[in-house]
């Protein structure tokens, strides 16, 4: 699994980072950030609840 953060959309609710902080974090605004595009299996539940709590449905997966 990939994922992305379009920084267009993303307004910096931080909810990424709070349900998924291995692999998002917040950048010099205060926006989600992806730590690695490559998402571990292990981390994947994680990103599919960021990408539902998303309310500017900036993230991406695929």
């Amino acid at each position: 699994m990939k994922v992305t953060i379009d920084a267009e959309r993303c307004q910096g609710h931080g909810r990424c980072y709070e349900v998924a902080p291995d692999v998002f974090t917040d950048d010099e605004r205060g926006r989600g950030e992806v730590i690695s595009a490559e998402v571990p299996v292990h981390l994947e539940d994680q990103v599919r609840s960021a990408v539902s709590a998303c309310p500017e449905k900036a993230i991406s997966i695929s």
